[in-house]
């Protein structure tokens, strides 16, 4: 009787390799920038709970290309964050991301002068105040892969310490945001520089 080996030659080192390689690394969650369904994305979304009575929160900004001056088109957003409680909220029925995600979570598609905006709340920190509240923020333009940049915090967030703000990598710029607030709204302006600290953003 013959016997037969067989060897399969590659197939991790080529898994390694993919991921060594994807636009701003390995990501757990953003491919949940998909999972907007047949929405008809434009420059502006209004996340639930923004007439729940909770401090109401605009986030806006523009979206520009490497060069820090040149807007960007076509670039989708997607957001996420915690309610009041500092907990992301789920109604039971979640089948996707927003297991993980909860609800309040949106998407915008930026229009040819590269501007967003996201109608909000502003989220609070986790109930065991171990990390500054925040805002997630994944991008995908339309020829590359989709990555996350650095999240929203708020500048005058007691738990947002010198130490941590010295570890920021400042994915697409600097997410540390200095709030302002005028007939109840909170604003929040947050501008995107595309590539900017991103890991393999031009291979």
């Amino acid at each position: 009787m013959r016997k037969y080996i067989f060897f399969v030659i590659g197939l991790v080192p080529l898994s390694l390799n993919a991921q060594s390689t994807l636009v701003g690394g390995r990501c757990e969650g953003c491919e949940a920038i998909f999972e907007y369904g047949d929405k008809l994305l434009n420059p502006i979304d209004t996340l639930p709970e923004f007439d729940s009575g909770a401090p109401k929160m605009l986030i806006s900004g523009k979206v520009y290309q490497e060069d820090g001056k040149t807007p960007a088109s076509d670039v989708i957003l997607y957001v996420y964050h915690t309610n009041q409680k500092g907990v992301y909220p789920t109604k039971g029925n979640e089948k996707g991301w927003d297991r993980r995600h909860g609800y309040i979570r949106g998407w915008v598609k930026t229009g040819s002068d590269g501007s967003y905006k996201f109608y909000t709340t502003k989220p609070a920190s986790y109930p065991s105040r171990t990390e500054p509240a925040h805002v997630h923020i994944t991008v995908k333009e339309p020829d590359k892969n989709e990555y996350y940049i650095q999240s929203i915090e708020f500048d005058e967030d007691p738990l947002l310490t010198q130490a941590m703000r010295n570890r920021k990598r400042n994915r697409g710029g600097s997410g540390i945001i200095k709030l302002t607030e005028k007939n109840g709204m909170i604003f929040c302006q947050r501008d995107i520089i595309l590539g900017l600290n991103i890991p393999n953003y031009n291979k």
